[in-house]
């Protein structure tokens, strides 16, 4: 199988862990279960799925606010030429979920979820700080909008 091919095992596994991951003590061993391979595949399977890109993380996602977190949408005006460097400092922030590169003149846009604002205000200053970018607006989520999306393979 070439580096760039997904066969039908890689897409059973990837249309399991996007909704369906199993929350018990051995989840890759469930998966294997489902799909009728051993454990030790499917975790080798992710593995390269990640290393590939394809696979981003996995994880529970959590609704913040009933957690007492805020979020915010954050857009940043980033020149071509620190996209890598922007990119690595605001990703180094755990509460960073998202981080996208998109068209326009605000080119970089995330997702920052923290105990308090305070918290995201302070981290954008010391990513504007580190990186000499002074352009990044915060866009605190009002009301939030959840969409499901799962992607059939």
């Amino acid at each position: 199988m070439s580096q760039r091919e997904i066969d039908r095992i890689d897409k059973a596994i990837l249309n399991e862990i996007q909704s369906n991951f199993p929350i018990v003590p051995e989840p890759f061993k469930e998966l294997g279960k489902r799909l009728s391979i051993p454990e030790d595949e499917v975790i080798e399977r992710i593995r390269r799925l990640k290393e590939r890109g394809i696979v981003r993380r996995i994880g529970g996602n959590f609704h913040s606010s009933k957690l007492n977190f805020v979020s915010t949408l954050c857009a940043a005006k980033v020149p071509e030429d620190k996209i890598e460097l922007f990119v690595k400092e605001v990703n180094k922030y755990p509460g960073v979920t998202h981080n996208y590169l998109r068209n326009g003149k605000y080119n970089i846009w995330f997702t920052f979820i923290a105990e308090s604002m305070e918290y995201i205000e302070n981290a954008l200053k010391e990513i504007s700080e580190k990186t000499g970018i002074k352009e990044i607006l915060n866009l605190p989520a009002i009301r939030m909008f959840k969409i499901r999306v799962d992607f059939e393979l």
